[in-house]
Formats: structure tokens, sequence, C-alpha cells
């Protein structure tokens, strides 16, 4: 089956940082955390839903803040609970992870799971963004494409997908596993485990949060050139493969 006919999933894990009002004490006077970086991913929603719309791609997403409970960490993982709500009873963690962590995590895994039974390959992109300051240094890329790279079909699509944007925006700072892992935990990786290579693509797409913070037409023209990248990327290669 060509690459082209793969069935594009976009999923958004840190789309807002919103509280949900039963949850609202636990937040109090912590309005500086949850609009950081560490709240939520500006940005990561907007470009998600472009995307998904340009393609006609199902979409998965969340607005609850990631300090709640973390939907791209794995059950056990330290970070899977913030500081927030990580002394909590086990109880409370664990409605936590019954009403807002599995919901999303079942849809998404669910969908493809369904897409791969009936015959579809699935590639799945995970929309998400990165503060451009960390910890006093400046983050020296603009747009990441984290894989695992031992997956020769997720880095040969990263890879097209990148000359593809390069040639839209040659003045963008493209970076490979950047500024994370891609073989570092979060769903991607799970499903990974899941699915064989030939099954299941998994990109998880990071954007400076600069352009989403800055606003007007750069962040507009780089919306545009990601998805016309993408389809471009698509198209070469089906054709490598037809």
């Amino acid at each position: 089956m060509k690459a082209l006919d793969r069935q594009i999933v976009i999923s958004c894990e840190h789309g807002g940082r919103e509280v949900p009002p039963d949850y609202a004490e636990w937040f109090a006077g912590q309005e500086e955390l949850l609009d950081s970086h560490r709240g939520w991913d500006p940005g990561a929603l907007e470009l998600a839903r472009e995307m998904a719309a340009q393609l006609k791609a199902p979409l998965f997403w969340s607005t609850t803040t990631r300090l709640l409970v973390d939907l791209n960490r794995s059950i056990g993982h330290r970070r899977l609970h913030s500081e927030i709500t990580r002394d909590r009873s086990r109880e409370e963690r664990a409605a936590l992870i019954l009403q807002y962590y599995r919901p999303h995590r079942d849809a998404v895994e669910g969908h493809i799971a369904q897409r791969i039974a009936a015959g579809a390959p699935v590639l799945h992109i995970a929309s998400h963004s990165f503060t451009p300051m960390f910890y006093g240094v400046e983050r020296n890329a603009d747009i990441g494409w984290l894989y695992d790279p031992r997956r020769a079909e997720e880095r040969a699509f990263s890879d097209r997908w990148m000359q593809a944007l390069h040639r839209h925006a040659p003045e963008l700072r493209l970076r490979r596993n950047y500024p994370y892992r891609g073989g570092g935990d979060g769903l991607a990786t799970l499903l990974r485990k899941r699915f064989e290579d030939a099954s299941y693509l998994g990109i998880e797409l990071e954007v400076s949060q600069r352009f989403a913070l800055a606003g007007g037409e750069p962040w507009q023209r780089l919306r545009r050139v990601l998805v016309t990248s993408l389809m471009e990327a698509q198209a070469l290669v089906s054709e490598s493969s037809g």
C-alpha cells in the first residue's frame, strides 16, 4: 500500500490550560504557572485544527491543563502528575486518570487500532509546542520532528516533511528529535509498541511557541506552510513507493 494511502490521525494532548471547576481550589494562586509552558502548549491546538481541517483527518484533543494529569506521559511516569497533584491521595489521582487521562488515550489508541484492523495503516501526528527559552538558554530551533530513528519509515517521512518545509521557508531552523528525544516517553512511543512500523507511523511535531505567542501574519504563514509541506511530503513518499 502506498504511503499516501495512510490514514492521518491528529492529536493534541496539551491544547489548553483549563482547570475543571471541581479542582479550582487546587490551583488557587497558580495563574502564572498555568499560563506558562508548564501549563499547556500555546498554538498546538490551533495548528492541529488547521491540519485536521485541511487534511480532513480526525482530531483528538484536550484543553485541560497538563498540570492536572499529563496526557502525554505513561502511567507510572514521574511527571504524569505535577507538583500540584502528585501529593494528592491515591484515590484522587486515580480519579484524575479515570476522568481525564483514559478517555483521551483510549480514544486515540482505539481509533488507530480500528483503522489498522480495517487494513488502513496510520500516520499519527501529535501536535505540540515548546518554549523558546528553557532555564535561561535559548533553544536553537523553530520546528522539531520527534520520531524513533530505529523505525525507517518514520525517519524517512520526517526527512521528507522537513525538506518540503525548507523549500517553502528556508529561514526556519529545522531539527530532528529536538528539543526532546523521539524515543522518550509519550503517547506515540506507547503506540509504537502496540503497532508495527508498516502499520503505524508516529510523529510528534514540535513548534516553537514564539510564533503563536507573537501571532499575526508570521504565525498564520507558518501554519499554512506546515500544512502545505505535510501534503507535499505525503505525495513524495507516494511517488517513491509507487
